[in-house]
């Protein structure tokens, strides 16, 4: 199988979407790919163990894509062999009134992962840069001081919630989170065909909202205000990863070799060792233990 190597899909420099390719050829069969991924997440899972015994960093895993980009399957398949206690998954819908009540990143904060384990944000803070962005009027309904029309709403408005972002995820970073964001980067050709079988095939009607189609229509300017966000937010403790996604099992293959070749170079992470005393006396435990 071809190899793969981080730098290709992260972005360190200012990056067009356009130039970014959502196809990556590995060089075998879907099978193949399959098998591949099955082998990394069972590394990927025997770390996150170490990890949670450790329990000195986390791991913050932001997925963001157009619809029908493979979050939920990716999901699925990455993290299939987590111990369950090690990884929690969030996906973040429209605010709740509750939500709504304090700023937009309280929800997001308190679905932090703790030291040791794995938090996987289904859509993510970045909602409120991408979607707010391409429709704007649902600002209105946070009620935030000194926005009073849509109007508001200006370049200024959107800088400061830049530098807030920026401003969050390196507060978490330098307090031990380990930030991997991932753009699922589809076609508009492939989202057709996958909105398509949605249509087609009577199990997966219930995906199908007729939302899609006008999100659809929109989709330039969504591509405009993804590109502008990995772009301002892209940082060294914090970085976004473009992910060919027009092949599902690509680019769960390609998510989990990021996460584990990346988390490998973590040599301080190690599993913890028995204190002096507990050492000095095993062989008296494991005595009292078949003497029972």
């Amino acid at each position: 199988m071809k190899d793969i190597y981080i730098e290709d899909f992260k972005v360190a420099s200012k990056i067009a979407l356009k130039d970014r390719s959502t196809t990556f050829d590995l060089g075998e069969d879907e099978d193949e790919v399959k098998d591949q991924l099955r082998k990394v997440r069972k590394k990927l899972g025997k770390l996150q163990d170490k990890m949670y015994a450790h329990g000195k960093y986390a791991a913050l895993i932001c997925i963001q894509g157009m619809d029908t980009a493979g979050k939920d399957s990716l999901i699925r398949e990455v993290f299939k062999d987590f111990n369950a206690r090690g990884v929690v998954v969030h996906s973040f819908k429209v605010p709740t009134e509750l939500e709504l009540k304090h700023d937009y990143l309280w929800r997001h904060y308190i679905a932090l992962p703790a030291r040791g384990k794995f938090g996987v944000f289904n859509r993510t803070h970045y909602e409120n840069v991408l979607v707010t962005r391409v429709h704007p009027y649902y600002i209105m309904n946070e009620n935030i001081p000194g926005v009073n029309d849509v109007s508001d709403i200006n370049d200024a408005f959107w800088d400061k919630r830049f530098e807030q972002i920026n401003a969050f995820e390196k507060h978490i970073a330098e307090n031990g989170t380990i930030i991997f964001k991932f753009f699922l980067n589809l076609s508009k050709d492939e989202q057709k065909n996958r909105l398509l079988r949605r249509l087609d095939l009577e199990e997966k009607n219930w995906k199908f909202s007729a939302g899609d189609l006008k999100e659809r229509k929109l989709w330039d300017k969504y591509q405009e205000c993804y590109e502008d966000a990995i772009n301002r937010t892209s940082k060294p403790h914090a970085p976004w990863y473009t992910v060919p996604a027009d092949d599902k099992p690509t680019a769960r293959y390609i998510v989990a070799r990021i996460l584990y070749d990346t988390l490998k170079q973590y040599d301080d992470i190690k599993e913890p060792v028995l204190g002096e005393e507990e050492q000095a006396n095993i062989e008296l435990y494991r005595q009292q233990l078949n003497n029972e």
